[in-house]
């Protein structure tokens, strides 16, 4: 017998922010600050619960930056999907995480396979450093001295 499904306003509340957020990353505890800030009550076991599903229902992405963050997710819609080569981009400075969609690393990955035997996972390739913003505010603040 198939498992039945069902919707709850939660769920429903829970996609419609998950839209609204498409193509930026969000983390389980971002999702229950922001249903906190407007007084609704969804618990973070069920935010979490939800959130697993719709990964494996293939409608988010799940994404470890490091081993000390948070899981971090996305909504893409058609903004990217699974089967786009892309990597990520993460500000050490504020944390920003960035869609690094390049020409350039489809070639890397090529070198990589052909001169050293290694396949890399595009979704899963986060490159650190410090974005424009921070760079711009770090060169800001040295003339002001």
């Amino acid at each position: 017998m198939p498992k039945t499904t069902y919707k709850t306003k939660q769920q429903d509340l829970l996609f419609s922010y998950l839209r609204e957020m498409q193509g930026k990353h969000f983390t389980a505890e971002d999702v229950r600050a922001h249903f906190e800030s407007k007084k609704i009550s969804i618990g973070i076991a069920t935010i979490y619960r939800q959130l697993d599903k719709l990964v494996s229902e293939g409608k988010i992405q799940k994404y470890f930056i490091d081993d000390h963050s948070a899981a971090c997710f996305e909504y893409s819609g058609d903004a990217c999907n699974q089967n786009e080569k892309h990597a990520h981009l993460k500000c050490e400075l504020c944390g920003r995480l960035i869609h690094l969609e390049c020409a350039e690393l489809e070639d890397f990955g090529t070198h990589l396979k052909a001169e050293h035997g290694f396949v890399i996972n595009p979704l899963r390739t986060v490159f650190y450093g410090v974005c424009t913003d921070c760079l711009n505010k770090m060169e800001n603040e040295g003339q002001n001295e």
